[in-house]
């Protein structure tokens, strides 16, 4: 059957069961006589939007953006989802909830967040209430401490959750660190210089030989301050090394990689002094080979340690910084 339009004038319902079985009853909603008007209960799947960005099933909602060519006319709204509530100050902390603790949920985001995040003067706040607040100024967020928040303040550049971001039943957000906020099941206000760090260093370019694509590299990581330097030898076995190495590396850290060019080649390091690396061989007149040199810099360096944040390293850390932490702590 095929009709351009269908009023439903109490209930809707698309309830599915095996034949011969009675198809269970939404409680939530009644039903008959006793049933909340303008109510939909579907026991399957529902998909809003095209069809095309969701070509698989894969959740029991799948919510895209319209169509623009089968259907211009819904494509013309500017969001896919948005959620509004009774003017002010009809607002309460559970007017949106994503899990709870009889069923806590996981959350994968790919995806970019902007907050707004807008408190009402009370003369009294909750453990949930004051976590948040605390959060925020935590954050740099600009709070009125007599319980009152600036309306319509912004977490704008570190309230970005990039792909591979995770938020655990809404009480941990990670984008590379974790934030918890105490008896909290709510909304976790993020900023970027608000002790949250990135999982991963990465930078954005534009795309230098395709054009409309952009190029995303990300730093290397390990458990050391390391430097490195590489390079050719070419008819010379004598790497040499930077005159700053002094007072700056650790020379027992030293590590060379030499990979010979054109042949296979017998080479091996001979010997580590303060200015050079000494290479030796069976072709030492011949030498053709790419070499890394590694090593660690001077100075402590913990890889582990408890703490609440990087305030709590246990050395002295003055020379160290910490990216989304130390840029907005710091002179």
């Amino acid at each position: 059957m095929e009709v351009s339009d269908i009023h439903c004038g109490k209930q809707l319902q698309v309830n599915f069961s095996p034949q011969g079985s009675v198809p269970i009853p939404c409680a939530a909603y009644l039903t008959g006589a006793a049933a909340i008007p303008g109510t939909g209960f579907f026991n399957g799947s529902v998909m809003v939007g095209s069809p095309v960005l969701h070509p698989i099933h894969t959740a029991a909602l799948q919510i895209t953006r319209p169509d623009p060519v089968s259907n211009p006319l819904a494509a013309k709204a500017p969001s896919i989802v948005h959620i509004r509530g009774l003017p002010p100050p009809a607002s309460t902390p559970i007017d949106v909830v994503i899990g709870d603790p009889a069923g806590p949920v996981g959350m994968t985001m790919a995806t970019t967040i902007v907050l707004e995040v807008n408190a009402v003067s009370k003369k009294t706040l909750s453990p949930l209430e004051i976590d948040i607040i605390a959060l925020m100024k935590k954050i740099g967020v600009k709070i009125d401490t007599g319980a009152k928040a600036e309306t319509a303040v912004k977490a704008h550049a570190g309230a970005e959750a990039r792909a591979g971001a995770k938020a655990h039943a809404g009480v941990t957000v990670t984008s590379g660190a974790n934030i918890t906020a105490a008896n909290s099941t709510a909304l976790v206000v993020t900023d970027a210089g608000g002790n949250v760090l990135a999982a991963k260093k990465n930078f954005d370019i534009k795309h230098p030989n395709k054009e409309g694509w952009r190029l995303r590299h990300a730093c290397v990581e390990g458990p050391e301050a390391a430097v490195y330097i590489r390079g050719r030898l070419k008819e010379n076995n004598v790497i040499e090394l930077p005159e700053y190495w002094k007072g700056l590396i650790n020379y027992d850290t030293i590590s060379v990689n030499l990979t010979p060019f054109g042949r296979k080649d017998d080479l091996y390091v001979k010997d580590i002094q303060e200015d050079r690396i000494i290479v030796a061989g069976n072709h030492l007149k011949n030498v053709n080979c790419f070499y890394q040199v590694w090593a660690d810099r001077l100075g402590e360096f913990v890889v582990e340690y408890e703490g609440e944040s990087p305030a709590d390293y246990p050395i002295d850390q003055s020379d160290h910084s910490i990216a989304g932490y130390h840029y907005d702590v710091r002179n």
